[in-house]
């Protein structure tokens, strides 16, 4: 299959994806609040699931736009995150050519391009607040690191929000571990290979 490569100005289309269980769904709910409420952008986020409710590859989708938002029948996507082999494998069609792929290396072992941001986002998490469940959480940091589509401090506000309060200081710590390892891994390359990262604040 080829890969899409058309874009609609000021449009992102972002696919969270990864096993059920993984936190999927409020991954998509931090970043829709974080982009709607504390970024002034017009969101749809949607979901899908495979065909177990816990261990099949599922996604959430979050799409972002500066106007309107009236087609939402387009399958590819700007940036594409995911969180197991399983996901890697069914969605990495979907990205776009001059779109943004992150993984989780702690998960993902097998991938299908060397234009890949590799971060073992399970470990960080265990390492950073104590759980492996807040790789979902590490993976939004990652991407505000990475891409700039949406602010750290929208996130924090959004997870302080939306997430239990005792459960606020891990997630902001998972946040907090994502966003430097993507500075971090971007500092790491050389200018050609940094060059190849789209920039997308806010496309």
């Amino acid at each position: 299959m080829s890969k899409p490569t058309e874009n609609r100005a000021n449009n992102a289309t972002i696919i969270l994806s990864g096993t059920g269980g993984q936190g999927l769904q409020l991954m998509g709910r931090l970043l829709a609040e974080a982009a709607a409420i504390h970024g002034g952008l017009n969101v749809v986020q949607s979901r899908s699931y495979g065909p177990e409710a816990r261990g099949g590859a599922s996604r959430s989708q979050v799409v972002l736009s500066r106007g309107e938002i009236d087609d939402l029948r387009n399958p590819s996507c700007n940036v594409l995150i995911c969180l197991s082999q399983q996901a890697c494998d069914r969605y990495y069609t979907t990205l776009r050519d001059s779109g943004l792929f992150i993984v989780d290396s702690t998960n993902v072992k097998v991938v299908p391009t060397t234009r890949v941001v590799e971060l073992p986002m399970t470990q960080m998490a265990a390492d950073a607040c104590g759980t492996r469940m807040a790789a979902n959480v590490v993976g939004l940091g990652v991407l505000c690191g990475c891409s700039n589509i949406v602010s750290l401090k929208a996130l924090e506000a959004a997870t302080r929000s939306t997430v239990k309060a005792k459960f606020v200081d891990g997630n902001l710590k998972a946040l907090a571990a994502g966003y430097a390892s993507a500075k971090a891994f971007l500092e790491s390359l050389p200018p050609a290979r940094r060059s190849t990262i789209p920039d997308l604040s806010f496309v």
